[in-house]
């Protein structure tokens, strides 16, 4: 029985994890054959789509697969007739991100990139582009599956969920694939032997319940990460509070560092900041390398350096959640859509980072009931935030910008998030059309 040949379009194809995109698809060609892969960037990012087309072909031709690669600044010719639309675009590039998290540091706050101020710029940066795509689509490919790890990416669903009549929208992270192999590796197993419940929101999401062979092993694994340290998501939670992990009885993803631990997280920015460079720094220089890499007219596969840079695997979440939507396989994914009821404590058009059984017609949130009482409060708190500030960078409103910023956990207040606010929207306004700058100068308030 022939399969149906699909034609995906990719925003942002000259990003450096785009090879590892081509590689999921050359992997199951012969179940889910791509017969085009398409892919867009501005004309910023030209020289990189360049370098990354002609490495994805080269790719194809090692592989024998009649995929055709396409690469275009035309984003209106990708979308037409896609079956999948997957976007992976960075808004301003890595300079933006430098801004985000450094601007933040001068004001002794959090600098980082999907948490705090800087989760609220990159978002107000982001979603009116993501809208405009979907507006794109509406026209272009009213039947294509939305699937989008840019960041940030719990909010960028939210918006779309609740700012557009699009209901094909997926968001993903890497981020339960990660936790989850390592506990695979804590657990000195394979995969198939182990099933993670997972609840929260994107890069705020716990691992509720830990089975092995349908035996519940989560004390097991807690007790694996306290007593050896067990690297479990990327830096890990293994030097935590021994107590602390016991009590709270759940394993939380790695970025609960910025909320649970600000304080050392906050000193070891600034320390780094004055040294190696901020993060964005670190990875502005991982691109460099990476790219120098992309160019080698010899290079036909992904190279290792690429797990260096921090998102390797989001390609590959990203081939197996089509590939289960194509083959509608039906095998459970852990994906950011409205919660549906899974979860009692948020409304259910909620978007949250839930186990999913994944259909042809879309995922399929499992229950998990409540949240565990002790992460309840952060995550009602951070979806707030999420909702404000999907609102702020819709209108373009100061004001709730400005309620968004002091609402959020990692700023709480008023004072440092009026002068934080006006400094991240100067640096961006390049990024911003959405702002009325004049009538904020004018006003005073810039």
């Amino acid at each position: 029985m022939s399969k149906k040949a699909i034609k995906v379009a990719t925003i942002g194809g000259g990003s450096g994890y785009t090879p590892e995109l081509v590689q999921g698809f050359l992997d199951r060609y012969d179940d889910m054959p791509v017969k085009e892969l398409w892919l867009v960037d501005v004309p910023a990012g030209e020289e990189k789509l360049a370098i990354i087309g002609a490495m994805a072909k080269r790719m194809v031709a090692r592989a024998h697969r009649p995929l055709k690669i396409i690469t275009t600044l035309d984003r209106r010719a990708a979308l037409k007739d896609a079956d999948f639309v997957t976007t992976q675009f960075r808004v301003g590039q890595l300079p933006a991100r430098v801004n985000d998290e450094n601007i933040p540091l001068k004001y002794g706050l959090v600098g980082q990139e999907t948490n705090g101020a800087g989760e609220l710029m990159m978002a107000l940066r982001s979603i009116p582009v993501l809208l405009a795509i979907v507006k794109e689509m509406t026209e272009l490919c009213p039947d294509a599956w939305l699937i989008n790890f840019a960041n940030p990416a719990g909010m960028m669903a939210e918006a779309v969920t609740h700012y557009t009549g699009w209901k094909k929208v997926i968001g993903l992270c890497n981020g339960p694939d990660n936790i989850q192999r390592d506990i695979v590796n804590a657990l000195q197993t394979t995969r198939e032997h182990v099933d993670t419940a997972f609840i929260g929101l994107n890069h705020l999401v716990f691992a509720k319940h830990i089975y092995l062979d349908g035996v519940d092993v989560t004390r097991h694994v807690i007790d694996l990460v306290t007593t050896e340290h067990q690297r479990v998501d990327n830096p890990g939670v293994g030097n935590w509070d021994r107590d602390f992990l016991q009590s709270l009885g759940v394993v939380p993803i790695s970025y609960l560092q910025y909320y649970w631990k600000t304080k050392q997280v906050v000193a070891e920015e600034a320390r780094a900041a004055s040294h190696e460079g901020s993060r964005a720094v670190v990875a502005q220089r991982l691109e460099h390398q990476l790219f120098d890499l992309y160019r080698d007219p010899q290079l036909n596969t992904v190279p290792p350096e690429l797990k260096k840079r921090g998102g390797s695997g989001y390609s590959q979440a990203s081939c197996n959640l089509i590939y289960g939507l194509y083959a509608d396989r039906r095998d459970i994914q852990t994906v950011n859509v409205p919660n549906n009821g899974a979860c009692l404590d948020l409304a259910p058009d909620a978007v949250m980072e839930l186990n999913c059984v994944i259909t042809s017609h879309g995922p399929m949130p499992l229950t998990v009931g409540h949240l565990p009482v002790a992460a309840a409060g952060i995550v009602r708190e951070m979806k707030a935030f999420e909702q404000v500030g999907c609102e702020a960078a819709v209108t373009g409103d100061y004001a709730t910008a400005l309620k968004a910023l002091t609402i959020n956990p990692l700023v709480h207040s008023d004072v440092d998030a009026r002068p934080l606010l006006n400094e991240l929207l100067l640096a961006n306004e390049a990024y911003l059309p959405q702002f009325n700058f004049a009538a904020l100068r004018a006003n005073g308030t810039l």
